[in-house]
C-alpha cells in the first residue's frame, strides 16, 4: 500500500490517499475545500490512473471533511464510511462553517458506518478500524498491519496530541485510546496524523512529553 498525502485548507489538514497495486485507493479525511484543491485531489488521482472505492473519515471536524461531497459528487457510488459516534459532530458542521468564514461547505451525509475492529477492504488491501475517541467522540484510525501504517487523524502528533476542548473531548480518554490503540503497534510503525508531519509509534512511546 502507497499513501500519498496533500495538505489542504486554512487548517492546513492532511488529506490522504491510500492505493495499490491494484490501482484501487481509498481517500481519507478529504479537507479540500476550494476549487483549486478539489483540482488537486482529482489530477493526482487521474494521473496516477486509480480507482475510488472507499471514502473514509477518522473523524468528522470541519477541516477533515470540506471534501466530502467533492468526493461522492466526481466518483458517484464511492462508499462513506465513518464512525456512528461522529454522526452529530458532521451533522453540526454546517451550523457553524459560515462562522467560521467556510460559507460554500457542502455536507454529505455516511453511506454506512464503522465498527471498532472492523476491516475495510479496497483492492487488494485491508485496513484495521480501531477505535480512539478523545479528540472526537467517534474517531477511529485505521491500521495497515503488512505495511505497520496507521492513519492517525487528531490522537497523535509529533511530539503531541489531539486537543481535547472540543465538544465530545475528554483528555483522559485520548490518553487512553493511545496507549491502548496506538501505543500497542510495532516501534516501526508510521502515523500518519491530520496535520504536521509522519511520526513513529516508538520515537512517540519515548519522546513525547504527553505519554511520559
Amino acid at each position: 500500500m502507497t499513501v500519498s498525502g496533500f495538505t489542504f485548507n486554512a487548517f492546513s489538514e492532511n488529506t490522504y490517499l491510500l492505493h495499490d497495486a491494484t490501482g484501487a485507493c481509498a481517500i481519507v479525511d478529504p479537507g479540500c475545500y476550494d476549487k483549486a484543491e478539489q483540482q488537486a485531489l482529482r489530477q493526482f488521482i487521474e494521473a496516477q490512473n486509480l480507482r475510488v472505492e472507499l471514502l473514509l473519515n477518522t473523524h468528522c471536524h470541519i477541516d477533515h471533511v470540506f471534501g466530502n461531497q467533492f468526493v461522492l459528487d466526481t466518483w458517484p457510488g464511492t462508499p462513506f464510511l465513518i464512525h456512528q459516534a461522529d454522526l452529530a459532530t458532521l451533522r453540526a458542521v454546517p451550523t457553524y462553517a459560515p462562522s467560521y468564514g467556510f460559507p460554500l461547505y457542502n455536507p454529505a451525509e455516511p453511506t454506512g458506518f464503522l465498527a471498532p475492529e472492523q476491516a475495510v477492504r479496497f483492492g487488494e488491501t485491508e485496513l484495521e478500524v480501531r477505535f480512539a475517541p478523545g479528540h472526537a467522540p467517534g474517531h477511529v484510525v485505521f491500521y495497515h498491519a503488512p505495511t505497520h501504517v496507521v492513519i492517525g487523524g487528531d490522537v497523535l502528533f509529533q511530539g503531541s496530541i489531539g486537543r481535547t476542548d472540543l465538544p465530545g473531548g475528554d483528555y483522559a480518554t485520548l490518553i487512553r485510546s493511545i496507549r491502548e490503540q496506538l501505543l500497542t503497534l510495532p516501534d516501526d510503525t508510521t502515523v500518519y496524523p491530520g496535520h504536521g508531519p509522519a511520526t513513529t509509534v516508538g520515537a512517540e512511546r519515548v519522546s513525547n512529553p504527553f505519554l511520559r
